[in-house]
């Protein structure tokens, strides 16, 4: 994100070439994971609050589509099948912090500190708490959503919003060796099923969600990652090298 002058704030122009980079199907392009970061002092400083106050004269219909098109850069995130990783450093708020934790790992520097500010404004984090609970336990998404103060790096790690906490100057670097390890040693094609499963378990009966994993069980056994690496093991010992060959 590169906008900032404004903490880069979610605008309309800036949510949509989000929301149309993250729906593209990058594994098949040849992406395997996707590195968000924010350029500037900040991560990313949540809603453009100047387009939020000009809709306030402006019809519920137009209100419904603003949202949906929030809620449409959320899901592009949330299902996009490549591995996702947030860089998060400076400040992160609301919306932000919404982008952050949409994806699967989320990296914050140091300096980072987290905030849900939506009920200081009289606002609601609506679409967030849809997904957040994935991260955190019920106590302390309601910390985060109705006693809203700035959360440390640490703090944030420590609840589980965070997955690790690195110096500011070793920000990009730790993306990218995150990345590199977990593609090195798991298959793309199972990490993307194992995501989609995860989207569609929380919420069924318990009847429901064994039947949609004995789908999915039954269904990774016949592609060509799970068959290398049964090969791969009974012949050698060992799992893949899940790597691209060099010249890919």
């Amino acid at each position: 994100m590169n906008d900032p002058k404004r903490a880069n704030a979610l605008s309309p122009a800036l949510a949509a070439e989000l929301t149309a980079v993250y729906r593209r199907e990058l594994r098949a392009e040849g992406v395997r994971a996707i590195l968000l970061a924010g350029a500037g002092r900040h991560f990313c400083g949540g809603a453009d609050l100047e387009h939020l106050a000009a809709l306030q004269s402006a019809s519920a219909l137009d209100n419904r589509l603003d949202s949906n098109r929030m809620r449409d850069l959320f899901e592009a995130i949330l299902r996009q099948e490549a591995l996702t990783i947030a860089l998060v450093h400076g400040s992160c708020v609301a919306g932000g912090c919404g982008l952050a934790t949409a994806c699967d790992f989320v990296i914050a520097a140091e300096d980072a500190r987290f905030l849900y500010s939506e009920v200081r404004i009289g606002f609601v984090a609506a679409l967030v708490a849809t997904f957040l609970p994935f991260r955190v336990r019920g106590t302390d998404l309601r910390e985060l959503l109705l006693n809203p103060d700035f959360v440390s790096a640490d703090r944030a790690a420590a609840i589980g919003l965070v997955n690790r906490v690195v110096p500011g100057a070793e920000l990009a670097g730790a993306g990218l060796t995150l990345a590199s390890e977990i593609l090195n040693k798991a298959s793309s094609e199972s990490i993307a099923r194992t995501k989609r499963l995860l989207l569609e378990l929380p919420g069924k009966t318990l009847d429901d969600r064994l039947a949609i994993a004995s789908e999915a069980n039954a269904a990774a056994r016949g592609t060509a990652d799970c068959r290398r690496g049964i090969a791969t093991f009974l012949a050698e010992r060992r799992t893949p090298d899940w790597r691209p060959p060099a010249d890919d």
